[in-house]
């Protein structure tokens, strides 16, 4: 089995020394889904939701979610973001995000990735509340994490 890279001899986690590690291009993307009722789906197409526009109000969210991963998440570290896209799509039985982070660093941007569309589906779920009792945020994944070394 492979040594856990987190867990320091005094068996307490800590954060990883990337200090050593070369510098790479990394780009990962997540996405998630809300299932949403018809009647949320229209409010929201026609921007009738109370509070303002779901679908951009998610997608800020899930930006700045991304610019906070290493607040919310302990072990993250702070990475120099290059870029954050969040894309929030009404579907017909729900809104389908996409979250794309990039950066050149010394570690990966999943968790980047991933934080970006949960708040974004978190948003949409605070922001629909009053109208659809039923909602269901699930599936969230990580579709892709690359890495290139920069020469």
């Amino acid at each position: 089995m492979n040594e856990l890279s987190h867990i320091g001899n005094d068996n307490r986690p800590s954060m990883v020394d990337v200090g050593g590690k070369p510098l790479a291009h990394r780009v990962a993307k997540a996405t998630g889904f809300i299932k949403l009722q018809p009647a949320t789906v229209e409010l929201i197409g026609s921007n009738g939701i109370k509070k303002g526009n779901v679908l951009i109000t998610a997608e800020l969210a899930g930006t700045q979610a991304a610019k906070k991963t290493f607040d919310l998440i302990p072990l993250c570290h702070p990475l120099l973001l290059s870029k954050v896209q969040v894309k929030a799509t009404l579907r017909q039985d729900g809104v389908e995000v996409v979250g794309e982070v990039k950066c050149t660093g010394q570690t990966g941007v999943e968790m980047e990735a991933l934080t970006a569309v949960s708040v974004a589906l978190l948003t949409i779920y605070d922001m629909c509340k009053a109208v659809d009792k039923t909602m269901e945020i699930g599936s969230v994944v990580l579709l892709e994490k690359t890495k290139e070394e920069v020469l």
